[in-house]
């Protein structure tokens, strides 16, 4: 029997795709990589939510922070202060903010914070001298876009929303897996750090694992530690995965 392609999102996005590939044949096992826990919330990130009307964009970097950032504007804004651009990094991200009912918009080509700077919106956004703009993200991540709207003139500040932990019992899990599995998802770099860490001596083995990866920033990295076949997707979503699955599967 053939082997498997191994999902590593949360269990609710690895069971959405699995449907989607399963429907043209694809095995896969689902393993998430990550453990998403909430931020507590101290007072500086209380204050920014209270302050959201001094912002005039907001960033949401994934459907986690879409979702948990909503529940704070939820309890703090009766009604979401008005203008606002409320922009996703992403397709995902985006209907999670226009189902709550807030006209997100997001890059038409690219899920990564190059395509979201290149949305033309950013020209009279960044003309203004006083702008103010909030990501809303995990612990760390998009320090690129934020430099680069800062050397803009652009002043921003972080609302973080949730953090990344490797899962309890990821090693013994992955191991048990391994035999079945001969390509793999990777939509963060912290995803694959927990991948080569929980793979501890099977490393050498499971690196020329074939890598499915949302960016090339993460490629670069896979490849330097080693990944000998990696391909990039076209963004983070499922749609893209589920599109260079394919292709690659037809190939």
């Amino acid at each position: 029997m053939s082997r498997c392609l191994l999902l590593t999102r949360q269990p609710a996005e690895n069971q959405r795709l699995a449907a989607r590939l399963a429907a043209h044949g694809v095995r896969t096992s689902s393993l998430p990589l990550l453990t998403l826990e909430p931020c507590a919330e101290g007072p500086p990130e209380r204050q920014r939510m209270l302050d959201l009307d001094l912002y005039q964009a907001v960033v949401v970097v994934s459907p986690v922070a879409a979702r948990l950032g909503l529940e704070r504007l939820d309890y703090y804004w009766p009604q979401p202060p008005v203008g606002i651009e409320w922009l996703a990094v992403g397709a995902g991200t985006a209907q999670v903010l226009r189902e709550y009912g807030l006209p997100a918009r997001c890059p038409q080509q690219g899920q990564d914070s190059e395509a979201l700077l290149a949305m033309p919106l950013w020209q009279p956004l960044l003309a203004r001298a006083d702008l103010r703009v909030l990501i809303w993200r995990g612990e760390d991540g998009r320090e690129h876009l934020a430099e680069q709207l800062r050397q803009s003139g652009a002043r921003v500040d972080y609302l973080p929303l949730y953090a990344r932990r490797m899962p309890d019992e990821l090693e013994r899990q992955l191991l048990a897996l391994a035999p079945q599995v001969d390509r793999i998802v990777l939509l963060s770099v912290q995803a694959l750090r927990h991948w080569r860490e929980a793979a501890d001596r099977q490393w050498e083995v499971q690196r020329h694992w074939r890598c499915f990866v949302a960016s090339e920033r993460i490629a670069a990295q896979a490849r330097e530690w080693g990944c000998t076949d990696v391909v990039t997707c076209r963004g983070a979503d499922d749609a893209a995965v589920e599109a260079a699955v394919l292709a690659d599967s037809s190939g």
